[in-house]
């Protein structure tokens, strides 16, 4: 299978010009005001201007579905002799997907996968099954089919199978957090280094929306079994979890009794407050203030890569 999907790739991917000696780990912290995005990057502009000098993989299949695909970005900063770690991006605005501006939110989403690739690791964004096709588990088995793939072919990229993190947003990162809290739904070799959780819906309650009683069910009954609990609380890879001063009330609820709840079973995450719920790019914005997932995140990627120091 490796050896046609390289043959695939040498035909459908073009290599970007090298720009001088190619940095070793992803940039440090200090170096984001010059590599992360910023609000003009949100914009469809400012999304081309960021993934200048960026490599696409398009379309690559991971399951059986037509849904069930996959894109890869790379840079020149991603072809170091060093396998590089590989961010993984799962997201969705809800349960039933983005039908009013997909293709913003699939420019967005890029947009985070070039952050990836422009700061030494590589992007990897899931695309799965959407509700009320897919119904619960079939998000959380998509991603973890999608890290079986990553697992076994992630290395084509240079990329380091060892050091996933997987970013959920919105319905998204419920999915990622289901995954984890749920090991009967664990594929073979789906595991990630680390997670991290934004805007996320992780119990359905009786108020459910229509988009989440199309994934979870009219049974209310059903629900806190189809939640993140208690299982999440036996996650041991590092977690970030965010959410937006201006998300809806019920999500930030989430966000704070999930880190309450983590914190309370002895594995407290970190956590950021976002500037705005403006889609997974501005998560990744940085103005200077610290109050994006840019900082953060790679703190989070170099804490993985020194694990393997001397």
């Amino acid at each position: 299978m490796k050896n046609c999907l390289a043959f695939l790739l040498l035909l459908t991917v073009t290599a970007a010009s090298a720009h001088g000696p190619l940095p070793a780990r992803p940039a440090a912290p200090s170096d984001l005001v010059r590599t992360g995005l910023t609000d003009s990057d949100t914009t469809a502009g400012g999304v081309a201007r960021l993934c200048e000098q960026v490599t696409f993989s398009r379309g690559l299949r991971y399951g059986g579905s037509e849904a069930n695909v996959l894109d890869v970005a790379t840079s020149e900063t991603t072809k170091a002799d060093t396998p590089r770690p590989v961010l993984l991006i799962v997201a969705g605005d809800t349960f039933t997907g983005d039908r009013g501006a997909p293709e913003l939110s699939r420019d967005m989403q890029d947009a985070a996968m070039c952050f990836a690739a422009r700061n030494g690791m590589i992007g990897v964004r899931v695309n799965y099954r959407l509700a009320p096709a897919a119904t619960w588990p079939m998000g959380a088995s998509d991603v973890a089919a999608a890290l079986s793939w990553v697992h076994g072919n992630i290395d084509l990229f240079n990329g380091d199978a060892r050091e996933i993190v997987a970013v959920g947003y919105g319905a998204g990162a419920f999915h990622v957090a289901s995954l984890l809290a749920h090991p009967e739904l664990q594929a073979d070799r789906a595991d990630v280094a680390a997670v991290v959780l934004v805007s996320g819906l992780y119990r359905a309650g009786k108020d459910a929306s229509d988009s989440e009683k199309a994934y979870f069910g009219n049974d209310a009954a059903q629900y806190d079994k189809r939640s993140v609990y208690p299982g999440v609380l036996n996650v041991d890879e590092p977690i970030l979890l965010a959410w937006a001063a201006n998300d809806p009330a019920d999500i930030v609820a989430q966000g704070e009794t999930l880190k309450k709840t983590l914190c309370g079973a002895g594995h407290c995450p970190r956590a950021t407050l976002l500037r705005s719920h403006d889609g997974i790019a501005a998560a990744f914005g940085l103005d200077g203030s610290g109050d994006s997932l840019a900082e953060p995140t790679l703190l989070l990627v170099h804490q993985l890569e020194a694990r393997g120091l001397p």
